[in-house]
């Protein structure tokens, strides 16, 4: 799931994208250290 939503990140297909994370990371689907790095990523 970390690299599919880093890739979406990195095509600038962003729109939703922020929820959709959290919702990953309260399901398992991400650890902490992803879910961090995504964020950070989503709001660069």
């Amino acid at each position: 799931m970390y690299i599919f939503v880093k890739r979406l990140i990195e095509l600038g297909q962003t729109e939703g994208l922020e929820h959709k994370v959290d919702v990953f990371y309260a399901n398992g689907k991400l650890t902490e250290d992803e879910y961090q790095e995504l964020l950070g990523l989503l709001s660069e």
